[in-house]
């Protein structure tokens, strides 16, 4: 554990939270913690956090700007305008996830010396998923957010760093109340 740990739990908690109140400046908060989450997966050498931290990294431009598209003034403060998928997408997202979780920790676990390939790819690829629901504004990412977090939370107990447990922790909290504001209109 380290300054940069906790600075990135920090970041990575105002983002969130920032998300689940529907608040553009997610962004801004968010492109500072992939920064150096990015650098705290590549001591532990998780391989998929990295490479999913740069997808973060570029979703998060364009993200600002589809958010910027759905922007309303509700109560007085600006948030954005959510949306809901159909069942049967969901369950296509729900099948195809799972099985790319599970084709990306096989390749993990034969060419990579990734040290808990499985875990790793099963919250990289999920969160892949979510991200993009998230940026086009579909409530539905909030539960696949809320299974990463989840998984998130195993995999740096087993890394053994308390401030990214702490910050998925907080995060497993913060999609429920996601989960919640997000299905208001």
């Amino acid at each position: 554990m380290s300054a940069l740990s906790l600075i990135s739990c920090c970041l990575g908690i105002c983002s969130v939270v920032l998300a689940s109140r529907r608040n553009i400046l997610t962004f801004a908060f968010g492109f500072a913690q992939v920064l150096t989450y990015t650098w705290l997966c590549y001591t532990q050498r998780f391989y998929g956090e990295i490479a999913i931290n740069a997808y973060y990294f570029g979703t998060m431009v364009y993200g600002v700007y589809a958010w910027r598209k759905r922007l309303k003034v509700e109560s007085g403060k600006w948030k954005v305008e959510t949306r809901s998928l159909q069942p049967s997408v969901i369950a296509l997202i729900i099948v195809t996830t799972l099985l790319g979780s599970w084709l990306v920790g096989w390749g993990l676990a034969a060419y990579t010396d990734d040290t808990q390939p499985y875990l790793d790819a099963f919250t990289t690829v999920p969160a892949l998923v979510a991200q993009v629901l998230m940026i086009l504004v579909y409530r539905e990412h909030w539960f696949i957010w809320l299974a990463v977090d989840i998984l998130s939370v195993i995999l740096w107990i087993r890394a053994g760093d308390w401030f990214m447990v702490t910050q998925y922790t907080i995060w497993c909290a913060n999609c429920i109340y996601g989960i919640i504001s997000w299905r208001k209109p």
